[in-house]
């Protein structure tokens, strides 16, 4: 299959954010007066939207999800942003990709403005024709909707032309709901497993493999 659209996650994809986030993860827990037994838990905040995570993973209801945000926010504004690295492999794929004329889009559950501050920092933004996150207010966290708005400013192509690539489920329930093809990467931070229940068309291991799918 030949796809011209191409969409990516950030967080695990792209880029391997693990220490911008945790720390930052960690900062807000502290700020609410939680103690952080096990700091190998907090990787499971890297991909889903944080309020989806606190809630989850630290019992808090939706209020304090929102005041512990505001504190991860604080930290990761100014430092989390940059505490992060371009997985290797990802620069060449991407200008591969524009040299053979693919249209590459950003659809990620971070808040637009840091995505793009990301990619700007990291010297990937040149590569993406459409970059799509979520709203600083907390709307537009489903990964479905984030791709749903990725397409409406692709000005909505044929759907059988589109993949996106991710490494957590959301990004493969995201796609599906969207009636697009997805690919599920090993490198970032979801488990085999995690990405097999959601019947991905793709599971790759390696940038190599993502390469073989994309070059076509």
């Amino acid at each position: 299959m030949i796809y011209q659209y191409i969409l990516f996650d950030l967080d695990g994809t792209l880029t391997d954010p693990k220490v911008g986030i945790t720390k930052s993860v960690a900062y807000a827990l502290d700020k609410m007066n939680i103690e952080v037994v096990d700091y190998s838990k907090l990787d499971l905040f890297i991909g889903p939207p944080l309020q989806e995570s606190f809630q989850a993973y630290y019992g808090l209801n939706e209020q304090q999800a929102n005041e512990a945000i505001g504190y991860y926010r604080e930290r990761f504004k100014q430092h989390g942003l940059y505490e992060n690295e371009v997985y290797p492999g990802i620069k060449t794929l991407l200008e591969t990709l524009k040299k053979k004329g693919k249209t590459l889009a950003v659809a990620t559950s971070k808040p637009t403005v840091f995505a793009e501050k990301i990619l700007q920092h990291f010297k990937l933004a040149q590569y993406f024709d459409v970059i799509v996150g979520s709203n600083l207010d907390g709307t537009r966290i489903a990964k479905a909707e984030v791709i749903h708005e990725v397409l409406l400013q692709l000005s909505s192509p044929d759907k059988s032309e589109i993949i996106m690539i991710g490494d957590r489920k959301h990004d493969l329930i995201g796609a599906k709901k969207e009636g697009i093809s997805n690919i599920g990467v090993l490198y970032g931070y979801g488990s085999k497993e995690e990405l097999a229940l959601e019947e991905p068309t793709y599971i790759v291991s390696n940038i190599e493999e993502l390469d073989s799918i994309l070059t076509n």
